[in-house]
């Protein structure tokens, strides 16, 4: 069921009619349909300004004459104001074809094969080896996962692809601390917490001693040079990060297809860098080699150090042609913070000038701050939120909710365990990407307002109202759905598969979050306003039917963006 396109296609016809018009096509016009902003002024408004030029008509002359020319099933009637016009839908067969299309596509409404035979590679997450897991991670992890999902949603194939922060000479500092005071049973037993307190040591004694930083780059050259030892303690730390990351990407989870690095790509840049020279575009600048990108009012990238070592943007380019021929995308998406803007743009304007017409096809999928009850985070001053600690203590003042509002409710560890980690990632998933985050518990774990544990009960409250309803043998009749609240539901939901459309076109995951929280909202409107079973089977079966995909929908849209729907609360 697509009734925007129905309604093009009405509006091609009565054009073709009225003015022998071939022009625009169906789809054109279908881009062109206005959702009023109030439902008195229809379901549906076509604005007629664009084709005055054309048709040399004024635009309330060309409302008047397609509206005289188009009568349907479709539409209980057209009307003119100004140059729109404006579709009332038949409100009985408008129910009766929604709810056909949703129930027929349970737990796919609103997915599609557009994306069929097309890859999508999308690099997100990209923790760093022997830190811990914090707040900050919390949107390149989510924004990307949810973009993952909505893209298998829409038929691609997606690689996800943690790109791990695993090089640099801090890995020979970490190695240098390790000879001197670790034990392995202290790490073991300590994590990555372990390996940060011994490089936060290593700091405070190279203070007093700058001979260790010499130490320090000596076990780096080590690990570049492939030493046995420092490359084993290194994969060992690396071990012991993955390990403890393991049990955030579990709670949130959060999957990878490759866990990739930088250190992975460290045999794979020379020939980067070869064709950069065969095709003349590493130029000497200080000392160092890099490409020359004033002319495209950017600095220049640095591609090598004075003394021949490598950089991000090195490491990333080589990233990029192994992508490119291993995985052949057609997109490959960057999930990274806005302040990487200028790196992402030297990258792709670096490709493009060798010549590789992919560059187009990569984006760098921007995003905004995130704060903890209103203050930054800082990692040098201590002001720092770990994930792990947040998501828990999430959980835990999930379950004292429940223990004071359900206290009879079956599996609350699991509920509480749901709604505490939906909590978390609908607070990031809930605006535009590119806005700041304040993560405050206040607003997260309320059960009112734009909230996941406002939304996951809405989808509780349906599957009630299922359990309640049994099996039902009457036949719907959908004339039981033609009130505005049931109206203003049903137009949600048959216009999900949009929202989750412009949400993959726009890599914004919060288009899926706004439309399902609408949809949650929209069905507690019409719970209130009606009663849905009453003594009427056919109307009962009408509402029932209303219910169970509000339900589907609700699930789907937290699906899409990494929450999971409980079905008691």
């Amino acid at each position: 069921m697509d009734m925007k396109m129905r309604i093009a296609e009405l509006v091609c016809a009565a054009l073709k009619d009225a003015f022998g018009a071939d022009e625009p096509a169906a789809p054109a016009v279908a881009d062109m349909l206005e959702i009023p902003p109030e439902p008195g002024l229809g379901d549906y408004a076509f604005p007629c300004f664009k084709l005055a030029r054309t048709l040399r008509k004024g635009p309330p002359q060309i409302a008047a004459a397609l509206a005289e020319r188009i009568s349907a099933p479709e539409t209980a009637s057209v009307q003119c104001v100004g140059g729109y016009l404006n579709f009332f839908l038949n409100r009985e067969n408008f129910a009766r074809e929604t709810l056909e299309a949703v129930l027929a596509q349970s737990g796919r409404w609103g997915a599609s094969d557009v994306g069929a035979g097309k890859t999508v590679c999308l690099d997100y997450s990209s923790i760093n080896i022997a830190k811990r897991f914090h707040i900050g991670h919390l949107s390149t992890t989510m924004i990307g996962h949810s973009l993952r999902r909505i893209y298998d949603f829409s038929g691609y194939r997606t690689v996800s692809i943690n790109h791990l922060g695993d090089w640099g000479t801090q890995f020979g500092k970490m190695v240098c601390a390790y000879k001197k005071w670790g034990r392995k049973e202290d790490v073991e037993a300590g994590g990555v917490q372990a390996l940060v307190d011994l490089y936060v040591r290593f700091h405070k004694e190279a203070e007093k001693d700058p001979a260790l930083d010499d130490e320090g780059r000596a076990w780096f050259k080590k690990i570049e040079d492939g030493d046995e030892e420092a490359l084993s303690i290194f994969n060992w730390f690396k071990d012991v990060t993955l390990k403890d990351t393991q049990r955030v990407y579990d709670l949130l989870g959060v999957t990878f297809d490759s866990y990739a690095g930088e250190s992975f790509y460290q045999d794979k840049m020379e020939p980067v860098i070869q064709e950069l020279r065969e095709k003349h575009l590493l130029v000497e600048s200080e000392g160092a080699e890099v490409v020359d990108l004033s002319e495209d009012g950017m600095p220049p990238c640095l591609i090598l150090k004075k003394d021949g070592t490598t950089l991000y943007a090195t490491r990333d380019l080589a990233a990029a042609f192994y992508r490119k021929r291993t995985y052949n995308f057609d997109k490959s998406l960057y999930i990274v913070a806005y302040q990487q803007d200028l790196h992402f743009r030297q990258l792709f304007k670096v490709i493009e000038k060798m010549g590789y017409p992919w560059y187009k096809d990569m984006e760098h999928v921007s995003f905004g701050m995130v704060s903890y009850e209103g203050q930054a985070l800082a990692t040098r001053k201590g002001n720092i939120v770990y994930l792990e600690d947040l998501l828990r203590r999430a959980v835990d003042k999930a379950r004292e909710i429940i223990e004071e509002k359900s206290p009879n409710l079956e599996n609350k560890e699991e509920v509480a365990r749901q709604i505490g980690i939906g909590a978390v990632i609908y607070s990031d998933l809930q605006n535009s990407r590119i806005k700041d985050i304040d993560f405050r518990w206040d607003r997260a774990l309320n059960f009112d307002g734009e909230t996941a544990p406002y939304v996951q009960y809405t989808h509780t409250r349906c599957c009630s109202v299922l359990r309640k309803a049994g099996e039902l043998s009457a036949a719907p009749d959908y004339a039981a759905l033609c009130d505005d609240e049931a109206q203003a539901l049903l137009r949600l939901l048959a216009r999900f598969p949009e929202a989750v459309q412009e949400a993959r076109e726009r890599n914004e995951p919060f288009m899926v979050t706004r439309h399902t929280t609408q949809i949650a909202q929209a069905y507690n409107k019409f719970y209130y306003e009606h009663r849905i079973l009453d003594d009427d089977p056919a109307a009962t079966a009408a509402r029932v039917a209303l219910t169970r995909a509000a339900r589907d929908t609700i699930k789907t849209g937290l699906y899409l963006i990494g929450i999971e729907a409980p079905e008691q609360m």
